[in-house]
């Protein structure tokens, strides 16, 4: 059965392995190993190797030696943050009181994004067994996984698997006889973008609204119902067995000084191979995108690349042999996030990007804190003046301030992070800005109001066909000669000219409209 699964699934003997495959070949699948390779169940999961960490744990490790490992190994916080796993650790052993708490945040909501779901849904030991061990290192006796409502087969994958792992003496009184007493729960969220952050997973958990709270006091130090608690997520704690089985100096050997170990990344957007890659940290954007996602589909050009999902921010061509870290990345303004990655080409409106995501930032923002609730809304309503042509020059420094304010007096993550979006472009592609505001066009040929058609300079030979094409002779060449223009009063909307540039130098109007049928 394994190596079926190892081939896909009910295959010819013929057909090639996934391994052989260019976009598994380059990969690194630590996190990833058993996902869609063996069945979510425990036996397979100890045929391969599961629970052997937790058992050489309990037996030889005592919990203080289980936190030096994680520390020594320098496993960061996969969720976004990055923030020291050790050092968390040590933070919740020592913080006072009898009753601590270890919580998986499940709560995935970037769109695009499904990393923890994959591993929810192929590997739910992988995370009950980081999670044990967490408990057994920082002393707590109960566990929760939360896990958003939108994805029912990873509920219901956990709760089998808790259920097979408390038959098998994993879970509850006095595990493997070694007088640790653990057990779990699963807590399903409603969905919020925002308990995501910490203090609103934790409001979510105790059963309240998810609502964010100010820090400090810390989790590790005021959690769930006032105790110690230790929040990691999901990919973190599938990263704890395998740095307790190999060592953390073979965890430090992988990926790059500082940012040990892999991350997952879900590729998406317009590149040729789409899907979950796991790679080195330091690994660059030109690796993943070119050698593992096949490039971009119809050779087209390479814009931008998002990370971070909605709290994340840009990277242009001038990245593309940026190493993937969490420490490169902060210092370009953007963020590793979850492991979203979004591609984009050169049809891809800037302006109109940033609209999309801070849509997003204003529908998630719970409206707890006047900055975000406000603050979001008004930055959209920038934005949706920009796109719809009604943009003018103010506009782009009371962008800025706004995004200033908000990253500056936001209660939470979600509220500090909204404007990364807005900054980035604004940094990488202000000339698209100032297109949409000053010669009221958009690149891209993507804002409705903005479609008019335009010849692109760099890409004009001044052919002449689109003139001689025009019914309605509204291209004519310029004084200088060396390129042609399109009179936008005399235009009527044809498209002919678009369909027929043999340099694809024309864009807008009919490119728009089917870009929008798609």
């Amino acid at each position: 059965m394994t190596d079926r699964l190892q081939r896909g699934g009910d295959v010819d003997e013929g057909q090639p392995r996934r391994e052989d495959s260019p976009f598994y070949e380059r990969q690194n699948r630590l996190v990833l190993r058993n996902c869609g390779v063996i069945p979510p169940k425990i036996d397979a999961y100890l045929e391969n190797g599961g629970y052997e960490a937790l058992t050489m744990a309990l037996t030889t490790l005592t919990p203080e030696q289980v936190v030096a490992e994680i520390t020594r190994s320098g496993l960061r916080g996969r969720g976004g943050g990055g923030f020291p796993t050790g050092k968390k650790w040590q933070a919740a052993r020592e913080a006072p009181g009898q009753h601590k708490f270890v919580i998986c945040n499940g709560d995935e909501g970037d769109p695009g994004a499904f990393m923890d779901r994959s591993i929810m849904e192929g590997d739910p030991h992988s995370i009950l067994e980081g999670l044990i061990l967490a408990a057994y290192a920082v002393g707590a006796v109960q566990g929760y996984i939360y896990v958003r409502a939108e994805y029912p087969l990873a509920v219901q994958r956990l709760e089998a698997a808790i259920a097979e792992a408390r038959a098998a003496h994993f879970l509850g009184d006095n595990i493997l006889e070694r007088g640790f007493d653990f057990d779990l729960e699963i807590r399903i969220g409603a969905g919020a973008f925002v308990c995501g952050e910490e203090t609103a997973l934790l409001t979510s958990v105790e059963g309240s609204r998810g609502d964010p709270n100010p820090r400090p006091p810390f989790p590790v130090q005021k959690g769930a119902w006032g105790h110690p608690t230790v929040i990691n997520n999901v990919e973190t704690l599938a990263n704890i067995p395998l740095i307790l089985l190999n060592g953390s100096d073979w965890f430090n050997r992988i990926g790059s000084a500082g940012n040990s170990g892999t991350k997952v990344f879900a590729l998406a957007g317009k590149v040729r191979h789409t899907g979950l890659v796991e790679v080195p940290l330091g690994t660059t954007l030109r690796e993943i995108i070119f050698d593992i996602g096949g490039g971009l589909p119809s050779d087209k050009k390479f814009k931008a690349a998002q990370t971070g999902g909605p709290s994340g921010g840009c990277l242009t061509a001038e990245h593309l042999d940026l190493p993937l870290d969490y420490d490169s990345l902060e210092a370009v303004g953007s963020i590793i996030g979850s492991g979203g990655l979004i591609i984009m080409d050169e049809d891809t409106c800037m302006v109109d990007f940033a609209r999309y995501f801070s849509d997003f930032n204003r529908q998630e923002s719970c409206g707890k804190c006047t900055p975000c609730r406000i603050g979001t809304k008004r930055m959209l309503e920038i934005l949706e003046k920009i796109t719809s042509g009604q943009g003018e020059e103010e506009d782009l420094p009371r962008l800025e301030s706004l995004a200033v304010l908000l990253k500056n007096a936001s209660l939470c993550g979600l509220g500090r992070s909204a404007p990364n979006p807005v900054l980035s472009t604004l940094r990488h592609f202000r000339e698209e800005y100032q297109a949409h505001i000053q010669e009221k066009r958009c690149p891209a040929g993507v804002c409705p109001a903005l479609s008019r058609y335009y010849i692109q300079e760099e890409k004009c030979r001044a052919c002449g066909l689109c003139a001689r094409l025009c019914p309605a002779e509204a291209i004519f060449r310029d004084e200088e000669g060396e390129i042609y223009r399109i009179d936008a009063e005399k235009c009527m909307d044809c498209g002919r000219c678009l369909e027929e540039c043999p340099f694809e130098a024309i864009t807008g109007g009919k490119k728009r409209k089917k870009a929008v049928q798609r």
